[in-house]
């Protein structure tokens, strides 16, 4: 004999489901963890101060 099926629960699994692989194709393609975001930031500051302390005027404008 066959499993019997509870339509309803069964309904909301594949809604489950699918919501979850939505946001696992989202979380690859948008998704970047709050340590990956402050290491880049950290990172592009860096360089920013490694720059400005080798310019030679150091307000870093241009005066003529």
């Amino acid at each position: 004999m066959a499993d019997i099926v509870n339509l309803r629960q069964a309904r909301k699994q594949k809604t489950r489901e699918d919501k979850a692989r939505v946001a696992e194709q989202n979380r690859a393609l948008h998704g970047r963890s709050k340590a990956d975001r402050q290491r880049d930031r950290l990172t592009a500051d860096k360089a920013e101060k490694f720059i400005a302390g080798h310019r030679l005027d150091p307000s870093g404008k241009d005066e003529q």
